[in-house]
């Protein structure tokens, strides 16, 4: 584990050996080009080339009272991390990474060690050939029916350590009147065993542990009026997921075509018929003479070697949509989609405005079988390449909104993904979006949305609570920053969260706080004041309400 979570300060290596070998270009400001008819964009074109590298230690002291017991712990703070960020035409990257250690005054409780960092890049080897990844290291809620903590101090139950990253190359290109599209995304996901949840007597659900996933897409097509009145894509792709956790594993063959008819200048109609596989499997649990499943040292299922690959999901036919497209503008487009899939209906689309340069709008509607890594992947290649960086040190990092530093790229919500940490296959439905605000002095943000699971699992296999059940969360977030001198500002952050679990005899659980900073720099040495409050509370057996305060100084290298 911990030659991962190194990891990251790889990532920040990479982000300035990128910027070694891009620093030197240049390129002219311009609005974002639009995508084609056939689906193919040339990308936003690049802001003036730059290039900031900011490493920094810090030392901050931290209160948290518990305002329903009137129990009050006190902890020192120590912490590195990196904010680097590269703007070039052939690079785009950012990295925003911070390792804390909490010293606790109270015998060690609460002691611990906390990552949190997110990096987005994008290198373009040549006008055809790029390579994008990025990384993400976060403390997020485990078990649904559990605690919902949403703050970084003290020994919080029910929360893992979660570390994310994925990689790899996309091609582009056009062969006269046809456009090809071809890309390879391999990932890696691992998460730590949680906390005691508060579940009073709910059967525990087996721990993700780690998995591994890759992803290979190709599609060609024609854009309408170039071979034909109407535009053709044809589009395939294949999928799998090695998952330590039971042995699990997902497999899926993927493909498809669609059709493109413009009725006038700003609409056109779509359809579109596909054929797919998907399996997903696992091994049974190790079970005891009592039949209760066998746990390992860190409380994870023991697989049942002679166990066979249990079938937790399978479909193998035809799906089919149909919807349109309308782009009123150049800075404007709406898609949305109808049909069957998954054996029911099926709804997909999306929404952006771009208003200026720094204002933007997305919003997206999804419906697809994931898992946990491929959903994190996904959630991850979705955002910016430029993106706000949180300076509170108490608000949980990167496992809500991020938004980005343009209006062609607002940013993205991961609240879909880490509304629990599933072990299990499922199907994620839901709708999300986010709004970013660049005005002079101002920064705001503001997401929210809704995401349904319908968890698979082996209904024979021991141990198993949940296939057939369905979870659903509703989010909101909004943050807002403001520079009040050369030295000086303040930020916010609020947000909300409802959990909705379909486990039999589980609560639901309500999550909503509230944080604000001031900061002022003087030279190098940056100093902070930061107050929060939290609240959550799971059904009518557990209340939490706390406050916290930090005072710090960080020292930029």
């Amino acid at each position: 584990m911990s030659g991962f979570r190194y990891g990251f300060a790889s990532c920040a290596v990479l982000a300035l050996a990128v910027a070694g070998s891009a620093q030197a270009q240049s390129v002219g400001s311009g609005a974002p080009l639009d995508q084609d008819s056939s689906g193919v964009s040339d990308g936003p074109a690049q802001p003036t080339a730059r290039t900031t590298v900011a490493p920094y230690i810090e030392v901050g002291q931290l209160l948290d009272a518990d305002l329903n017991s009137g129990d009050v712990v006190t902890y020192t703070s120590v912490a590195v991390g990196v904010d680097a960020a590269i703007q070039t035409r052939r690079a785009e990257a950012q990295v925003s990474y911070r390792y804390n250690h909490q010293f606790s005054w109270d015998d060690r409780v609460g002691d611990q060690d906390i990552h949190s960092g997110l990096f987005r890049g994008l290198y373009r080897i040549t006008p055809s050939l790029t390579i994008d990844g990025g990384a993400i290291a976060t403390r997020a809620r485990s078990d649904i029916r559990g605690a919902a903590p949403g703050t970084l101090v003290g020994d919080d139950a029910n929360v893992s350590q979660v570390y994310s990253l994925y990689a790899g190359p996309n091609y582009s290109n056009r062969f006269g009147p046809v456009a090809v599209d071809a890309a390879y995304h391999i990932g890696y996901t691992k998460v730590t065993t949680p906390g005691g949840g508060g579940l009073f007597g709910q059967p525990r659900l087996d721990y993700f542990d780690d998995a591994t996933n890759h992803l290979a897409t190709l599609r060609v097509g024609t854009a309408p009026g170039t071979v034909l009145p109407v535009g053709l894509t044809a589009s395939g792709a294949y999928e799998r997921e090695d998952a330590g956790q039971l042995d699990q594993r997902y497999e899926g063959w993927y493909g498809r075509g669609d059709a493109l008819l413009p009725v006038s200048p700003t609409l056109a109609l779509a359809a579109g018929v596909g054929y797919e596989r998907i399996e997903t499997s696992q091994r049974s649990p190790l079970v005891n003479a009592a039949g209760a499943p066998v746990l390992d040292g860190n409380g994870r299922f023991v697989t049942d070697p002679a166990s066979p690959q249990r079938i937790a999901y399978r479909t193998d036919g035809v799906y089919y949509d149909a919807g349109v497209v309308w782009r009123p503008n150049r800075r404007a487009e709406v898609q949305a989609r109808v049909g069957e899939r998954y054996g029911s209906l099926s709804i997909t689309g999306s929404a952006t405005y771009q208003a200026s340069r720094s204002v933007g709008l997305a919003v997206g509607v999804y419906d697809g079988v994931q898992t946990f890594g491929r959903q994190l992947r996904s959630g991850l290649a979705g955002l910016p390449t430029s993106f706000v960086a949180n300076r509170d040190a108490l608000n949980q990092q990167y496992t809500g909104c991020v938004f980005g530093n343009s209006g062609a790229a607002p940013g993205g919500c991961l609240n879909d993904v880490f509304q629990s940490i599933s072990t299990a296959t499922y199907r994620a439905r839901g709708i999300d979006g986010v709004m970013s605000v660049t005005r002079g002095l101002n920064v705001f943000g503001v997401g929210a949305g809704y995401a349904n699971r319908e968890i698979y699992a082996p209904d024979t296999a021991p141990g198993v609570v949940i296939s057939g059940l369905e979870d659903q969360s509703w989010y909101g977030q909004v943050f807002y920053s403001r520079s009040l001198t050369a030295d000086s500002g303040f930020n916010a952050n609020g947000f909300v969260n409802y959990y909705d679990t379909g486990v039999v005899g589980a609560d639901t659980t309500l999550s909503l706080g509230a944080t604000g900073s001031y900061f002022h720099t003087f030279g190098r040495l940056l100093t902070t004041a930061t107050l929060g409050l939290y609240h959550f509370k799971v059904g009518d057996f557990a209340s939490d309400l706390t406050a916290q305060a930090q005072v710090g100084a960080r020292y930029q290298f």
